[in-house]
């Protein structure tokens, strides 16, 4: 939210405050200040100057020559490429030496070879609301050679995010009483008018009390809708939002002042009465932004008898109903509406607004009266017309807070004494409350989040400053939990990754769920640790959409989207990891819910970016993402052990040391299609503490060998079914002494059958051998690879080419 600072002064006098010092009250208040930005004339030396000649430049078709008269005497020549002036006009000039903002400091100079003394101006060049296509035409009134900084006044925006809890800091006026608390100054009077009320009868039927208990309106007639004022139009355009016209501005100026939303409705447009009722399933809705809606039964809709959608309630207004230059007679809404209703509708129509923002988040229901009163008054001042009689009220604004105790010994045990009773309730008294009989606080509808002792204690702390209280206790050694050998574990493992050129990515932990009932058939990319079960799937009992619905039992379909939006956006190299819990039962459902870490790993595309000496570079292989495991477990042998998984064209289980560690699978074919993808995508996911568990303990270090090894190689004809893993696994339990390194060099297949059957492949392997006392003999060697050999071949029904 854009706060600003003029406007603040409204409410309170912060002229001995620089914005560097609210920004340091603010933050350590718990409101987290995003960013602060000044608007208005940068520079003293941006001045109103005369164009009094403007002559076509030699060597340029769009650019002109022109001497003006910025008050100093003698003209001044600035060459100009803008077309919406005339001689005589008066516009803004930026002086040698002026400063632009972001390091732009205006210089004498050349165009095209002809001096240029300055810069002619276009408002948003110096900090203005642009409303010409070229220079800003200055009023003709308007004194020469003076600076534009005493003409229009400077601002300071405020950048705040306002957490979920705290909504009342959603309008000037509440961060001005949360402002008026950390400074200890007054506010000042801030007059609200009050309004007339009257049962509304057959005017307006509320027919989704629970979506909406409490509905107004009032009707003004005889408006005349126009631009909106100075005054107005300077507030808004200072927080970042377009003027519209002299009622929606109104509308939205009340908002930003009180927090609380309004809409106003052509009342020429409503046809009969008004009904707050459930839209229509597929029911249609245009939005005021031009979005084109098609509505569920879970949508609440403001309509007339005739049906016609006016407004999605509590989110944003109809295209057909809103306020025009033709209207002339407004129904003003002011409602409060049901949080949680305003949260999902939003969610799933995608659509959000300033009011939308406000109501989900929890808006002040005993405010729905005010604003609408504040509203009328200051739309009748700047459009005219006239309040037909009483503001209408269906329904009753609920009561959402109660009194709260608070514990004076408990609050003298938090603060260590470093704050008296006194001071304490003059804070509470500050921000809005009002105490009670025997300790007890009238909590003001507005703070919805103070409902415990605690909570009163806690703004206490954050008001009076958490750095006044003393701390009683020195922090001592505490060896090292288990909890903290986990998350060093897993920051070493994001920074390997990270060193290896991987991003981190992080995903929601809900996920789309692909099938009716409770199957795992269907579930699309998960590659959970261990193969799921019908019924290990953990459903939400009400999801906010259809793509949140169920607690993923693997991280791998969120890294899959994140890759598919990559490719959208023309990546060619992927390289993607997130840590992350997932979820699941256990046995078909039987057993409690689980969960567990775990780091899924995505690799896809180019191995290097294109480059002058390879302009096709390699893509990346299934080879590559076991070289990327080995890497994070160094001391561990990494094998790829075949295991069919439904959904992937390649599966295996991971093995480190022949211990299972997690899951590995290449995407088929069709789903890359589907992700836009013409590189294969290959996925893994590792089981976080077993990954840790082989990591720990201490790194045994070996001697430099001493003495030279042999090497012999072999050729294996052995059928095409047959697994690498199965051979080093023979290799392994024929446990040779000699032996010290092997690896295969060689694959061979021949699917014609002319060199070598069709259904056969041939396998080359290197072994190395080596004593650590002696030189071994050729005679030794042969013997030990022979037996090995042997060993194979009975095993393996392999055969020596």
């Amino acid at each position: 939210m854009n706060v600003s600072f003029n406007w603040l002064n409204d409410h309170l006098d912060l002229s001995d405050y620089s914005i560097q010092q609210l920004d340091d009250l603010l933050t350590f208040a718990g409101v987290e200040v995003e960013g602060i930005s000044a608007s208005g004339v940068p520079s003293d030396k941006i001045v109103v100057a005369q164009v009094k000649e403007a002559v076509q430049h030699p060597d340029a078709d769009k650019l002109k020559v022109c001497k003006v008269d910025a008050g100093e005497g003698e003209l001044r020549q600035i060459v100009c490429g803008a077309k919406n002036y005339k001689v005589g006009d008066k516009v803004p000039c930026a002086l040698p030496g002026a400063d632009l903002g972001g390091g732009f400091v205006i210089k004498e100079g050349k165009l095209r070879g002809v001096q240029s003394l300055g810069m002619l101006c276009a408002a948003g060049e110096i900090g203005l609301i642009d409303k010409e296509d070229g220079l800003m035409i200055l009023p003709e009134d308007y004194e020469i050679g003076k600076p534009l900084v005493e003409i229009f006044s400077s601002d300071t925006i405020i950048e705040v995010e306002v957490t979920p809890n705290r909504p009342d800091l959603l309008s000037h006026t509440g961060m001005a009483r949360e402002l008026s608390a950390l400074t200890g100054k007054e506010r000042k009077p801030f007059e609200i008018p009050s309004a007339g009320t009257a049962a509304a009868g057959d005017f307006i039927k509320i027919s989704a009390a629970e979506r909406c208990p409490f509905y107004t309106a009032v009707k003004i007639s005889g408006v005349k809708v126009g631009d909106s004022p100075e005054w107005l139009k300077t507030k808004l355009e200072a927080i970042g939002l377009k003027p519209i016209n002299n009622v929606v501005d109104i509308t939205n100026y009340v908002l930003h002042e009180l927090g609380h939303p309004l809409h106003a409705f052509d009342a020429a447009k409503i046809s009969g009465n008004l009904d707050i009722r459930l839209a229509k399933d597929g029911e249609e809705f245009n939005a005021l932004d031009g979005g084109k809606l098609k509505l569920t039964e879970d949508d609440l809709l403001i309509s007339d008898d005739a049906g016609n959608a006016l407004a999605l309630g509590g989110i944003m207004g109809g295209e057909d109903s809103g306020v025009t230059e033709a209207t002339t007679d407004i129904v003003l809404e002011s409602a409060y509406f049901t949080p949680s209703f305003i949260r999902r509708s939003s969610r799933r129509t995608a659509l959000s607004s300033d009011s939308s923002y406000r109501f989900e988040r929890g808006s002040d229901p005993q405010s729905v009266l005010a604003a609408s009163a504040l509203a009328a008054k200051l739309i009748v001042e700047v459009a005219g017309g006239t309040i037909e009689g009483d503001t209408l009220i269906a329904g009753e604004a609920p009561v959402l807070t109660a009194p709260v105790k608070l514990d004076v010994a408990k609050l003298e045990q938090l603060m260590g004494g470093s704050i008296t009773l006194d001071e304490a309730k003059s804070i509470l008294t500050k921000l809005g409350l009002t105490e009670g009989a025997n300790d007890e606080w009238e909590i003001p509808s507005f703070r919805l989040d103070l409902v415990r002792h605690i909570d009163l204690v806690e703004e206490i702390a954050r008001v009076h400053g958490l750095d006044k209280v003393e701390s009683r206790f020195l922090g001592s050694y505490v060896e090292e939990s288990d909890v903290d050998k986990a998350y060093d574990f897993q920051m070493k493992v994001k920074q390997q990754l990270a060193a290896l050129g991987f991003y981190e990515a992080q995903t929601i932990k809900l996920i789309a769920e692909s099938s009716n009932d409770n199957t795992v058939a269907q579930m699309k990319d998960a590659l959970p640790l261990r193969p799921l079960m019908d019924g290990d799937l953990i459903k939400v009992a009400l999801p906010l959409s259809e793509d949140h619905a169920v607690m993923r039992p693997s991280l791998v379909p969120g890294l899959v989207a994140v890759a598919a939006r990559n490719i959208r956006q023309g990546k060619k190299a992927l390289r993607f990891f997130e840590m992350g819990r997932q979820f699941r039962n256990a046995g078909g459902g039987k057993a409690k819910d689980l969960e567990s870490d775990s780091v899924a790993i995505l690799i896809s595309g180019d191995k290097a970016p294109i480059h002058w000496s390879k302009k096709q570079p390699d893509v990346t292989d299934l080879y590559d993402l076991k070289a990327v495991i080995s890497a994070l477990l160094p001391k561990a042998k990494i094998q790829l052990k075949k295991q069919d998984r439904e959904g992937y064209i390649l599966c295996a289980n991971v093995l480190a040391d022949d211990k299972p560690i997690g899951a590995f699978a290449q995407l088929s074919p069709a789903r890359c299609r589907e992700l836009d993808s013409t590189k294969p995508i290959y996925v893994a996911e590792l089981e976080l503490a077993k990954l840790q568990q082989l990591a720990s303990g201490l790194d045994k270090v070996e001697d430099l060998p001493h003495f030279p090894g042999s090497s012999r190689d072999a050729a294996m004809e052995a059928p095409a079914t047959l697994e690498n893993a199965a051979i080093e696994q023979a290799i392994k339990k024929h446990n040779e002494m000699l032996l010290v390194d092997y690896h295969c060099f060689d694959v061979f297949t021949d699917p014609t059958g002319e060199k070598l059957a069709a259904d056969k492949k041939s396998i080359a392997y290197s072994f190395l051998y080596r004593s650590p006392d002696r030189t071994l003999k050729a005679k030794e060697v042969d013997e030990a690879h022979q037996k090995l050999l042997d060993t194979l071949q009975k095993k393996l029904g392999v055969s020596y080419r």
